[in-house]
């Protein structure tokens, strides 16, 4: 598993030391808050409706158990005992008192991990597959090429003032799982000719202007990835508007000019800039390759999961939902769902955190990852020992077996928590959840992803729900649109609103007509919502949503 070089922990200290004066600073008086806040943006520290957030860095999702009982201990010691995984694959902390950050960052240091460009208007935390290195899938491992970017993009000293926040993400599997068009850039592993490199697509982004990003190259040889990734920001750097900040994203900046004279912009600055690097990225990424390589995986006797997966129901049924291939037939990639009904999506108590480290290192390879779905991977399971993980997992009320189901639920925290929220995002998701399970209606209605934002910026990723819901202000009073179609998968759609909007007692009513019509229209029980509704078409689906309205309106 990759760990940290002395230069980089070097660096983490000094970054936490500059921070710990700054802190002082403020609390002393001697800096204004409106001189504080661009130094704490630049060390992820969010000013929210009720307290300060720190926002904790999980590059590429990839954590090791020591990393994660350290979150624990954090949650305990300085917060209120828990922590949200993100859909950055990120770890927030809701509550620190500020005099208490620099404690956490030291703390954070003390494992190799920061709250770096978490923030700001720089190049943001790079996601992946939480699968990556282990799915059966895959291409290539894409975290040797995450690590490359985390590593170029740190401090980069021409683009710490970017005109907005800029997003990265790779995926090396055949299916995406890290929604790579919704990103600023994103990067599609591919083989050519047996030569890795990758197909480039660029200006996605959700927001209130959510566009699918467009390719900008259809092959770009992997040596080549750093300078091109450099010519990109550049040529945004330059080109991108800051008059405006809700037109300073790459995507309208692509919009605007075309992405036929974007690339002139690009392949201009490539060239101009290719020749620095001078081969010193390839070597670091042949280190970091190495770094990377597989776990040696002992060869396992799986028939006695075969047999308890015959007689014990609960684990079949959370196996059907948790349970993914893995490249090793003897070994499985296990999905922990964070979304018990009920419970605030992506949460995890210090306990659970403390869980899930225990087994990461008793039963897998000491790691985990962080889903860009608020869930937690445990990527190298044996499948003989998938029955006892299952019971310790269930006796700590992390055996939900409910992913990719409708209580499943992106959320992002809404009014609960965040100061540019205009309605609640976390308790409609946990009474959708609750609901349909009380009904006795969640398994029928099979795979389904509902994506609910609490404003328009869209941190819950509404847009790419089969599903979404996005709640807004309507003259004082909570309104929630639904969109319908999304999808975050390589087929990704944005999803088309489906009307007027619903109050906030509407909108699981109006949600379940929506699924029972689904359930009386599917072709069979195999097709999914989403292929019902492409397949039929919005109409009939609008018409139940809308039905109530219909029928008072017929009165």
């Amino acid at each position: 598993m990759f760990q940290p070089s002395e230069f980089d922990r070097a660096a983490i200290r000094a970054r936490a030391a500059q921070f710990r004066a700054q802190v002082q600073r403020r609390l002393d008086g001697s800096l204004t808050e409106d001189e504080f806040k661009p130094l704490r943006l630049m060390n992820g520290l969010y000013l929210q409706l009720h307290a300060y957030m720190l926002r904790v860095a999980i590059p590429y999702g990839t954590l090791s158990a020591t990393q994660m009982r350290q979150l624990a201990m954090i949650a305990e010691r300085w917060d209120r005992g828990y922590g949200h995984f993100t859909t950055r694959q990120n770890v927030q902390f809701n509550w620190p008192r500020l005099v208490d950050v620099p404690e956490m960052i030291d703390a954070l240091a003390d494992v190799g991990m920061h709250a770096i460009q978490t923030s700001g208007n720089a190049i943001r935390n790079t996601t992946t597959d939480a699968f990556a290195g282990a799915a059966a899938d895959e291409i290539a491992d894409p975290r040797p090429y995450a690590e490359l970017i985390r590593q170029w993009s740190t401090d980069h000293p021409e683009f710490q003032f970017l005109p907005r926040k800029f997003k990265i993400a790779i995926n090396g599997a055949r299916a995406d799982r890290a929604a790579i068009r919704a990103h600023d850039v994103g990067l599609q592993l591919v083989e050519r000719e047996g030569e890795f490199g990758f197909r480039v697509f660029v200006g996605g982004g959700l927001g209130r202007t959510p566009m699918i990003g467009r390719e900008l190259r259809a092959f770009l040889p992997a040596r080549d990835l750093l300078p091109y990734l450099e010519a990109v920001v550049a040529a945004w750097n330059l080109a991108g508007r800051r008059d405006n900040k809700y037109k300073s994203r790459i995507k309208i900046t692509v919009h605007e000019l075309g992405i036929e004279r974007f690339s002139e912009l690009v392949e201009a600055e490539f060239r101009a800039r290719r020749a620095d690097f001078k081969g010193a990225d390839q070597d670091i990424l042949a280190e970091l390759e190495a770094q990377f390589a597989p776990p040696v995986l002992p060869a396992r006797d799986s028939a006695g999961y075969d047999r308890a997966l015959a007689v014990d129901p609960l684990l079949r049924a959370w196996a059907a939902r948790s349970v993914t291939p893995h490249r090793n037939p003897d070994y499985a990639v296990v999905t922990v769902s964070l979304k018990e009904h009920g419970a605030p999506p992506g949460d995890a108590s210090a306990a659970q955190m403390r869980l899930l480290a225990d087994l990461a290192e008793r039963y897998g390879q000491a790691e985990l990852r962080i889903s860009h779905e608020q869930n937690v991977v445990l990527p190298h399971i044996a499948k003989a020992d998938l029955p006892v993980l299952f019971e310790v997992l269930r006796k700590g009320g992390l055996a939900t077996a409910n992913i990719g189901l409708i209580s499943d639920i992106i959320a992002c925290p809404g009014m609960d928590y965040c100061a540019l929220a205009t309605a609640r995002s976390i308790p409609l998701a946990q009474q959708i959840a609750t609901h349909f399970r009380d009904l006795g209606l969640e398994e029928e209605i099979g795979a389904l992803k509902i994506k609910i934002s609490g404003c328009i910026n869209a941190c819950g990723h509404h847009h790419l729900g089969h599903i979404g819901i996005l709640g807004l202000d309507r003259a004082g009073v909570e309104n929630y649109q639904i969109t319908l179609g999304g999808d975050a998968s390589e087929t990704m759609a944005l999803g088309d609103r489906a009307g007027p909007g619903f109050a906030y007692t509407e909108v699981i009513p109006a949600i379940e007509r929506l699924l029972r019509a689904y359930l009386e229209l599917r072709d069979a029980p195999g097709e999914s919502f989403l292929d019902t509704l492409r397949r039929l078409g919005a109409a009939p689906f609008k018409d139940a949503l809308y039905q109530e309205t219909q029928r008072h309106a017929a009165q």
